[in-house]
């Protein structure tokens, strides 16, 4: 006897009368996977080949008793029981495995909590391994987390199950089944039955009846001649996923007194149904919160109560827009339903017939139009202007400091007090201004030049003439003056101030 299939008989006992699977696996360990092991680079377990090898890896963790929540946490579920094997086979169905919360919610009839409670337990059991984590951003739609399917190393040891890594490089979760040790065999047989039931969500008991056999939670139910299938259509199924259909007598189908179990094919054009007056609020408001930025994350039933009247008047989002652009838009929103009640007001009474709203669509297009040729000139005119491909920053402070580093290195530098008061004994024709006067002066046009004004220069060239503005600010000054106002007269050239 292999050491394998001495290490199976050791931990699988005989079979009982009770068919009591729990003590077949009770020399094992406890079952429970930590946080940090919940993912698919970090698993010991393998991914399971298909969803039906899968639910018999599930049927064994539910019957062995090796995993117990409460020994985890304060709340939640007190056992691995009938419900999270429901989950479960939702999630045998799927191909990837990536199910929405709502969409478990709307399979299984649970609440939300009781889904992720579920997920979480098969998780900690070995059962499910992260491949993505879904996220949850504000304004965005939700995106659902991705599983792998896996059977746990538990199982593998308590059933005696050989595994063999087929390629050297690939990860230890991508190992195969090669081999189960005998002793192993008959509880895999039960396993397998167990994995073709189906466990059926309990009916409501009736206080005149007597509850029928079956309907107990925990019950499973034969499925036959089922092919499993996923709801993406990755194949096909030969029965419904509602549960089995019970068929009346002959004799009463002969005489017509019972309606046949074949569904009326339905009289629904291809088109789709027509909408309700309800249904058409809704797909307004779905349609708005998608066309219009400022509505984006708002919710969805509060928009349609918002634009009843518009919608029941038979407007369409692009009659909405129009509406909105003869209104008129704002930058800055703070609650976008508000906003939209205001200015609906009274819109189905203003634009009361096709004609005026088929007007303000097209006056809404034209400035739509218009705003396109505008940002086309921008754009022309920006890359006109500037010769490198060097944008401004965005930042004020970095405006800031750019506007610095660019005056210290093509403004002129101020001179000294010294050689201005040197440079004052050579002046000539200026009355009445005395050295300190003149110093004063000369400083404040160059402040003042730095800054990019030149009118105190330049009216006193045109006032007094260039000879006497050079002697009252310095040749070099008056050139500078002279030269930023013809540039700035100038399409090529443009300076403003940060």
């Amino acid at each position: 006897m292999s050491a394998v299939a001495a290490l199976a008989a050791v931990t699988v006992p005989a079979p009982r009368p009770s068919v009591d699977d729990a003590a077949a696996v009770a020399v094992l360990p406890g079952l429970f996977v930590p946080e940090a092991s919940q993912w698919l680079s970090t698993s010991s377990g393998r991914i399971a080949g298909d969803g039906y090898s899968w639910m018999q890896a599930v049927h064994w963790v539910a019957g062995s008793g090796l995993y117990k929540p409460r020994r985890h946490r304060s709340h939640g579920p007190r056992s691995f029981g009938p419900t999270t094997v429901r989950v479960a086979q939702e999630l045998a169905q799927l191909s990837p495995c990536r199910p929405g919360i709502e969409y478990l919610v709307r399979r299984t009839g649970l609440s939300e909590r009781s889904v992720e409670y579920h997920l979480g337990m098969l998780r900690e059991a070995g059962l499910l391994a992260y491949v993505v984590r879904g996220t949850r951003v504000r304004g965005e739609s939700a995106q659902a987390s991705e599983f792998a399917r896996m059977v746990p190393l538990e199982f593998d040891v308590a059933l005696g199950i050989r595994t063999v890594l087929r390629d050297d490089a690939a990860p230890q979760y991508a190992r195969a089944v090669s081999g189960i040790a005998e002793a192993g065999r008959e509880l895999m047989a039960k396993l397998a039955k167990k994995a073709a039931r189906k466990v059926r969500k309990p009916r409501a008991k009736s206080s005149s009846k007597a509850p029928s056999k079956g309907t107990e939670q925990g019950v499973v139910t034969p499925v036959s001649g089922e092919i499993r299938c996923t709801p993406m259509q990755v194949g096909s199924s030969g029965s419904s996923s509602a549960g089995t259909t019970s068929f009346p007598p002959e004799s009463k189908l002969a005489s017509g007194e019972a309606k046949s179990p074949t569904p009326k094919k339905s009289k629904v054009k291809a088109g789709g149904r027509k909408l309700n007056r309800v249904g058409r609020r809704y797909q307004l408001a779905r349609e708005l919160t998608q066309e219009l930025d400022w509505l984006r994350g708002c919710s969805v039933p509060r928009i349609a109560w918002v634009a009843r009247g518009v919608a029941d008047a038979g407007w369409t989002v692009t009659d909405v827009k129009g509406w909105l652009h003869l209104r008129g838009e704002t930058g800055r929103v703070h609650r976008g339903s508000g906003l939209l009640a205001v200015l609906l007001a009274g819109a189905e009474t203003v634009l009361d017939t096709p004609a005026k709203r088929a007007d303000a669509i097209e006056q809404w297009r034209g400035a739509q139009e218009a705003a396109r040729r505008h940002r086309i000139q921008q754009v022309r005119a920006r890359t006109e202007r500037f010769e490198g491909d060097w944008d401004a920053p965005t930042s004020q402070a970095v405006r800031r400091h750019v506007n610095e580093v660019f005056t210290a290195v093509f403004h002129p530098q101020p001179a000294p007090e010294e050689e201005a008061m040197l440079e004052l004994s050579d002046v000539s024709g200026v009355e009445d201004l005395e050295a300190a006067e003149l110093a004063q002066t000369r400083a404040e046009a160059r402040e003042r030049l730095m800054a990019g004004d030149t009118s105190l220069i330049t009216v006193a060239v045109d006032a007094m003439g260039r000879d006497t503005a050079e002697q009252l600010y310095g040749a070099d000054l008056v050139h500078r003056a002279l030269q930023l106002a013809s540039g700035a007269r100038s399409s090529l050239m443009t300076y403003r101030r940060w």
